[in-house]
């Protein structure tokens, strides 16, 4: 980590002169200096102000059995405003009253690619004096409903940090728009040889983007954010009227660095055939024993059950009768806990840029509060240490170790999965793993054992809530019964029951080999494909996993029915 901080430092120095020049850099640096002039009649003025500024451009291409859908090109610039009245110990923030404001709004969501030195600082201007009336009256807001409630625990509102100074060049890639219309063209015909996917698509996005951020503490941050992705996603119907789904989703951080497309023709072949199969597949049945996760699988669910249990959520202040519900970790309350094996550790290192050889796509450079991301050691022989933190404190810690890159609900950001490892220290080969799972089945006097080779995460749509479970969860996509002579049988329809982080302490095995899971996470439930308003860059690597004893369910359910005509010859 030292490493890497030293070469941001070594890189704003060697293009401190380019920096001058920035002209979005300038006006937010020139802005800033005026923003400790703001008060009104009886009210301080902010003890905190933040600009940041997204300066991108995006292309998109989709296709579906050949026929383009839509096609496009953007340039935007999404400029932020934060104005805290109050101290870092009480603040305008973490309320129901947080983003309310009676201020007239002149200051508009984007500022014009067009625009000029003087324009951007029109808008910072305009942008800093609505959001600090909105703070004073949120404030004040917030200390009546405190004057109506007990609050059993003082947290603070807002993290003390060491500013930062990165600035980087900014960077850009060619994308040939024309060509990738040709190809997802080409790649959606894979699907009109599957007759039975009732719909389809190819999708390309490009992103590319310099994020600019100037607070009052002295930090100022300029740095790349590129982001490409390719998404594959087919929708089937089985006999009995089940819907299902699958989706193939690459990514990367240039176009350079994308499978070719014979590898991307391979990989969406895979993806159709697999959903042909999913269909014609018997429906499985409820099971309850043990279950082997091979990596692909093992990976989706560590970013889902773990990852997200690891970003705690603080409950706004709200007046008595109003309160607002917030979404609880299952890990609140359990650092120095048992929550995974003893043989395994968990850390989030973003810094790293790759592993065996391989890019890793959550590798960033600064957060959405301008912080470096920090290796941090989450889980250390199976024993919980912290958690993923932004500049939010939450209950038992403050300080943020560089993870804060989404949008929070009340006025602060929320952390999220960088590149999380999950490391175990006892493996075998993956093929024992399965000789361990019949020998298990055989001694339990079961038919079979289950094999899941692919989970539902990041979802292609919204599955119902499992049962037993108090958060929504993905189901498993292939499952496969194993029989005592190795058979494998694809089975559907199944879904998690009892699906807590509390399971993974139920792990009695890992594989030797690993796998490296690329995702793109947001805001959505389940990080639905497609959905959020911002997304980020994650990767999770990790082994396949044995359990002891797991549960799956078949729901009841209401099934629709098939088309009433046949589809055409």
């Amino acid at each position: 980590m030292k490493l890497l901080i030293g070469s941001f430092l070594f890189i704003a120095s060697t293009f401190a002169q380019d920096a001058s020049t920035d002209i979005i850099l300038k006006a937010m640096r020139d802005e800033m200096g005026r923003a400790s002039k703001l008060s009104l009649a009886g009210f301080s003025g902010p003890y905190y102000v933040e600009y940041s500024l997204d300066d991108g451009e995006s292309v998109s291409a989709a296709a579906s059995l050949g026929g383009l859908l839509t096609k496009g090109t953007s340039r935007m610039r999404f400029p932020r405003t934060q104005v805290r009245i109050g101290s870092y110990e009480l603040d305008n923030t973490n309320s129901v009253y947080s983003r309310f404001g009676s201020s007239s709004r002149f200051d508009p969501d984007q500022i014009a690619d067009e625009a000029g030195y003087e324009q951007i600082r029109r808008h910072f201007w305009l942008a800093t004096d609505r959001t600090y009336k909105n703070g004073v009256e949120a404030f004040a807001r917030k200390q009546a409903a405190m004057r109506s409630v007990n609050q059993s625990e003082k947290i603070n509102d807002f993290a003390k940090v060491t500013p930062s100074k990165i600035i980087l060049p900014v960077s850009k890639f060619k994308v040939d728009s024309d060509e990738w219309v040709k190809r997802v063209k080409s790649l959606s015909l894979i699907f009109a040889k599957y007759p039975k996917i009732l719909d389809s698509s190819v999708e390309f996005s490009s992103s590319q983007s310099t994020f600019y951020l100037v607070n009052s503490e002295g930090s100022e941050v300029r740095t790349p954010d590129h982001m490409v992705t390719v998404t594959a996603r087919a929708f089937i119907q089985a006999p009995d009227g089940m819907l299902l789904a699958d989706a193939a989703v690459v990514q990367s951080s240039t176009p350079s660095s994308l499978p070719t497309e014979a590898e991307l023709q391979k990989e969406f072949t895979k993806l159709a055939e697999s959903v042909t199969a999913l269909a014609q597949a018997p429906v499985g049945e409820s099971y309850s024993g043990p279950v082997l996760f091979e990596s692909m699988a093992s990976a989706q669910l560590f970013a889902e059950l773990l990852g997200s249990n690891l970003v705690m959520t603080r409950k706004p202040i709200s007046e008595p009768g109003r309160d607002r519900a917030a979404q609880a970790s299952e890990l609140e309350g359990r650092i120095g806990s048992r929550i995974l094996p003893d043989w395994i550790d968990v850390v989030d290192d973003a810094t790293q840029t790759e592993w065996h050889g391989r890019p890793l796509f959550g590798n960033y450079l600064a957060d959405m509060d301008g912080i470096a991301p920090q290796p941090v050691k989450l889980v250390e022989k199976g024993v919980l240490k912290t958690y993923l933190m932004s500049r939010l404190p939450v209950r038992g810690l403050e300080g943020s170790n560089g993870h804060g890159r989404l949008p929070g609900a009340y006025g602060s950001s929320a952390a999220t999965l960088g590149t999380m490892f999950v490391r175990a220290n006892q493996t075998e080969p993956i093929a024992e793993l399965k000789k361990r799972l019949i020998q298990m089945v055989q001694a339990r006097g079961k038919q079979y054992g289950i094999l899941i080779r692919k989970n539902g995460f990041p979802a292609v749509s919204l599955p119902s809530r499992a049962n037993g479970s108090t958060r929504l969860v993905s189901a498993p996509v292939l499952v496969y019964k194993v029989y005592a002579d190795g058979r494998e049988e694809l089975v559907r329809g199944l879904r998690y029951r009892n699906l807590s982080v509390r399971s993974l302490k139920d792990i009695i095995a890992a594989s030797d080999e690993n796998y490296v899971f690329d995702f793109v996470g947001n805001n959505a439930p389940l990080s639905l494909i497609g959905a959020g308003g911002y997304i980020v860059n994650s990767t999770v690597v990790a082994p396949a996993i044995l359990f002891d004893d797991f549960e799956l369910e078949r729901p009841q359910e209401e099934l629709p029915k098939l088309p009433v005509v046949p589809p055409p010859s």
